[in-house]
């Protein structure tokens, strides 16, 4: 099951890596603005389809989503306790970005600018693919490959490590330079969820980063 799953993780880097090199007019990931809304439902529904994926692995080994994910909030304080952890990490998570960033500085990979959300049904389709991204993501990456890495190494460290490779190589699409922030990003949700032993807080961080990064962001900077 996990080797089918990094054969699904290695076809979609390489699907990636060709959208990003092949030849498009202007400076975009795709020619127009157009048509950004189906595009948004596809990563929606490959997200779902990775969800399914892992869970289908994860039941027949006798565990289920509540397990993976760490239980749920049994009070409004456990609730404004991980809210408030997911303020900070947030914080720590910006800063890194925009520091790797920095020391990467600019290359000449296709911008992803294009397909960022503009119109409003089309920022409420961003938003509802941000959540699952958030829940989604979580889900497979913090919590089925960390804990098959776990498994395999014995070590919490290159768990964490391995599964940030993948999710980073998974967003190909957006350049080698975006493969290394996302993958040190990945690896930073992983120290979070292997020491909070909860998806919880990193699937609220991360659906608020995307709906940040991708609209609102925008919105605030004019």
């Amino acid at each position: 099951h996990s080797l089918v799953f990094l054969g699904i993780a290695a076809g979609v880097m390489v699907a990636g890596f060709a959208a990003q090199n092949r030849q498009v007019a202007g400076g975009g990931l795709v020619e127009s603005h157009v048509h950004v809304i189906p595009i948004y439902l596809s990563v929606t529904v490959m997200n779902w389809l990775l969800f399914y994926f892992a869970w289908r692995g994860i039941r027949a080994r006798g565990g289920n989503v509540g397990s993976l994910v760490g239980g749920s909030w049994g009070s409004a304080r456990e609730v404004l306790r991980d809210l408030g952890i997911a303020v900070l990490f947030w914080g720590a998570f910006a800063a890194a970005a925009w520091g790797l960033q920095g020391l990467l500085g600019q290359g000449r990979e296709k911008s992803v600018d294009i397909l960022l959300p503009q119109a409003v049904l089309e920022v409420v389709a961003w938003i509802a693919t941000a959540v699952s991204a958030g829940f989604c993501e979580e889900f497979v990456f913090r919590g089925y490959v960390q804990r098959q890495a776990l498994a395999l190494s014995q070590r919490t460290w290159v768990a964490i490590l391995l599964q940030g490779l993948v999710f980073g190589a998974m967003h190909a699409y957006q350049g080698w330079r975006a493969v290394a922030t996302i993958s040190l990003l990945g690896m930073m949700f992983g120290g979070l969820a292997a020491w909070r032993k909860t998806l919880r807080i990193g699937m609220v961080a991360h659906g608020w980063q995307d709906i940040w990064a991708g609209w609102l962001s925008h919105v605030l900077t004019g």
